[in-house]
């Protein structure tokens, strides 16, 4: 089953590594990032993953990099670690809703890992949207913050009565996977299994033109499901960390939060 659930995922990052967002913020101007940098780019860890923890947090805590990790609040760690995660927020960190449960679409192919009492295809969207408010109630237990973005898991949004995503969406600065909002030529990157430091950083520099937002997407680092290695992680971060004047690096919320106060200019 898990080399199942990571093949599918690999699929997925494959399908989704040049995916462009092309609503604009507004139409034909260019989004304008703090301190004259060029490129916006968000780094975000999914699931509450323990290698999250172990090695992507550390990592991003020695180059002052702030990363978005989204929560499936039922995972282990988030209990037995929970001092860990509060301090990943103390330090700047943005703690995202991902869920209480993971529920994601059985019904889509290579979907048998979905436990079938979290199918999508078979819950409602009140039942859904209790979940999400529910996550946020924790997630504000756990660091005190009321403004939030999410991530659906699976980025799948229909259960069998209808989207739940757009129930909730109004709850959140923004929602992931979406577009409303993000400048136009934004990118979604998805950190996969096999990629090296080089491939990523390259994809970064393909990607990167002014006004836009790269949205990197992990899962491991080093361990955990659908690993990229530390080494690939840490060079990245290297880049990343030595080109701040081209490259304005934050969590999704500070930059979702940017974008809606401070719109498109010329």
């Amino acid at each position: 089953m898990e080399r199942s659930i990571a093949m599918l995922f690999f699929l997925l990052s494959i399908a989704m590594f040049s995916v462009a967002f092309s609503r604009p913020a507004v139409a034909d101007e260019t989004m304008t990032w703090p301190n004259g940098a060029r490129v916006a780019i968000s780094l975000s860890y999914d699931d509450a993953l323990e290698s999250q923890l172990d090695n992507a947090l550390p990592a991003l805590n020695k180059h002052n990099i702030k990363g978005s990790f989204y929560l499936t609040l039922a995972h282990p760690s988030v209990h037995q670690r929970l001092s860990e995660w509060r301090a990943a927020a103390e330090a700047g960190h943005e703690l995202g809703n991902h869920t209480i449960y993971h529920g994601c679409s059985r019904g889509k192919p290579d979907r048998d890992w979905v436990a079938p009492h979290l199918d999508l295809d078979v819950r409602s969207v009140a039942d859904l949207v209790a979940e999400v408010i529910m996550a946020n109630t924790v997630l504000h237990a756990i660091d005190g913050r009321d403004d939030r973005t999410f991530t659906p898991p699976c980025f799948d949004e229909l259960t069998s009565g209808g989207n739940y995503v757009d129930a909730v969406a109004p709850m959140f600065v923004a929602v992931k996977s979406r577009d409303e909002g993000i400048p136009e030529g934004s990118i979604f990157l998805v950190g996969s299994v096999g990629f090296t430091g080089a491939e990523l950083i390259h994809r970064v520099e393909e990607h990167s033109k002014d006004g836009v937002l790269l949205n990197i997407l992990f899962h491991g680092v080093g361990g955990d499901h659908l690993a990229t290695s530390p080494e690939a992680h840490e060079e990245l971060l290297q880049f990343l960390a030595a080109n701040r004047e081209t490259y304005w690096i934050d969590t999704y919320l500070n930059i979702m939060t940017y974008v809606r106060d401070n719109g498109a200019s010329n």
